[in-house]
């Protein structure tokens, strides 16, 4: 086949690695022609002049692949299929032109899911708005508690076809199960995927210039129930979710599976007294509970876990329960997990003030599950707004905001909202963009900050207005905070 595949990102690479070592001429296309794409370009045409067998595929297929930069419109003459990655939107031209010539458009997911073995793992999904990363990640540390050879992919990081090409592959021991995150973009290009079982944590609106409104947003969220055999796994208290399931079409006997924050009706997991409790997956649902674990083993020794991961931690365990793991081992996984770095993040407790990284908190929804998890806060917010409005996020946090110190291009559209309704709360509006404001932000928040109190960084917005990503702008966080306890101590 000629393959034709769009983006020469992480995921592009990937599958055109891939499927050229399966055989398949493949053409690269990339709007973009600057330095970071030739560089990728030159490695991947390296790659198939040398024929590599060492790639993913490892068929030892003489590759055929050409990259063609500064053109991504076009589709190149003989295509027979589209592989995209997840990023372009579904209005780009090329996908216009592959309609009109009637060439398949899929993503590297599908394409992963179409490759898969007779033996292939099981896949346990997961998708939402915010908490995949983590929910993926303690899943899987559940997953390996129960002695299970597993990983968690996809949008987390490692390109799944990557994984499944390479399963079992030089002896390596094939992969019993897969903890797979998925975004929105992902699942819209994954028609067939047909998960054993899967999760979607919450809805709120997001990427809606991709999607075109909330509606179709939420109907890619929901392809990730479609064809599940064994559960659904939904957010009790987001109805959006339980409707997906409503909505979808499931394999005889699969069983909708809620979670909760409260006391678990049957059929749910939920906390109990402290406790992370399963009505769901017991024999006598109407009048058993199984303990699983305590609210202390979710990621020990980062201080009380705040909701928003007890309800990730929820989540991946009623995942890992439909897959038939041990009580035990969900108790032993979740102790074993340790948080990714700027999602609520402990930086260091100074003078009686702690300081929390939340970074990763780059849309409103995320900012709000963080600042609900604190009493007295001064708030460090602000960057590129992606289009979304803070009312609703002030309002529902306004009595536990002490201070509030705004950094980055659309703080204005902050202020405002606490201009309507937290008249009251003290506001440092920092007007700079450089990456230095976050040491007078942090020395600011300091100032406003008394003892018992929480300075957080959850900016509800991206980043890139001041920073390259969240990650340099949480690392800049903590920095500033070492320089406050460097300087005062």
């Amino acid at each position: 086949m000629h393959i034709t595949v769009a983006g020469l990102g992480v995921s592009g690479s990937s599958a055109a690695r891939a499927l050229a070592g399966l055989g398949a001429r493949v053409t690269v296309v990339d709007g973009g022609d600057g330095d970071k794409q030739r560089a990728a370009a030159a490695e991947l045409e390296e790659w198939a002049a040398t024929g590599s067998a060492s790639g993913t595929g490892g068929t030892g297929h003489r590759a055929g692949i050409t990259v063609r930069l500064g053109d991504g419109d076009t589709l190149p003459d003989g295509t027979d299929l589209v592989v995209t990655s997840p990023g372009w939107k579904p209005t780009s031209p090329l996908f216009t032109a592959a309609a009109a010539a009637g060439v398949d458009v899929v993503g590297d997911v599908e394409i992963a899911w179409r490759l898969r073995g007779p033996d292939a793992a099981a896949w346990l999904g997961v998708t939402g708005t915010n908490g995949k990363t983590t929910t993926v990640r303690m899943l899987a540390s559940i997953l390996e508690a129960e002695g299970l050879h597993t990983m968690a992919v996809g949008n987390i990081g490692t390109p799944i076809i990557d994984v499944v090409l390479g399963q079992g592959k030089d002896g390596a021991r094939p992969y019993d199960v897969l903890a797979v995150e998925l975004s929105s973009y992902q699942l819209h290009w994954a028609p067939s995927l047909r998960a054993h079982s899967a999760a979607v944590l919450n809805l709120a609106p997001d990427h809606l210039d991709w999607h075109g409104s909330m509606q179709a947003y939420a109907a890619d969220k929901g392809r990730i129930y479609e064809g599940n055999t064994v559960a659904c796994v939904y957010n009790v208290a987001d109805k959006a979710t339980e409707e997906l399931v409503r909505a979808a079409d499931v394999e005889e006997g699969c069983r909708a599976i809620g979670f909760t924050l409260g006391t678990p009706g049957p059929s749910q997991l939920g906390v109990v007294e402290g406790l992370l409790v399963d009505r769901a997956f017991v024999e006598n649902r109407q009048k058993q509970a199984q303990e699983l674990a305590e609210v202390a083993d979710i990621a020990p020794g980062s201080g009380t876990p705040a909701p928003h991961n007890i309800a990730n931690a929820l989540a991946a365990a009623a995942l890992a329960r439909a897959f038939g793991v041990r009580p035990a081992a969900v108790r032993d996984g979740l102790r074993a997990f340790h948080p990714d770095a700027h999602r609520i993040q402990h930086i260091a407790d100074v003078d009686g003030v702690t300081y929390i990284d939340d970074s990763k908190a780059t849309n409103t929804h995320a900012a709000e599950a963080s600042l609900a998890a604190y009493e007295h806060i001064v708030w460090i917010a602000g960057g590129l707004a992606k289009g979304a409005t803070f009312d609703e996020l002030v309002q529902k946090s306004a009595a536990r905001l002490r201070g509030v110190v705004l950094i980055g291009a659309d703080r204005a559209l902050i202020r405002e909202a606490l201009a309507r309704h937290a008249p009251e709360v003290p506001v440092v509006d920092l007007d700079r963009t450089d990456t230095g404001a976050m040491s007078q932000a942090v020395r600011e928040a300091t100032r406003l900050a008394e003892p018992g109190d929480t300075v957080l960084l959850a900016p509800a917005c991206a980043s890139m207005d001041m920073f390259v990503n969240y990650n340099k702008r949480g690392d800049a966080f903590a920095d500033a905070v070492r320089e406050l306890t460097a300087r005062d101590h």
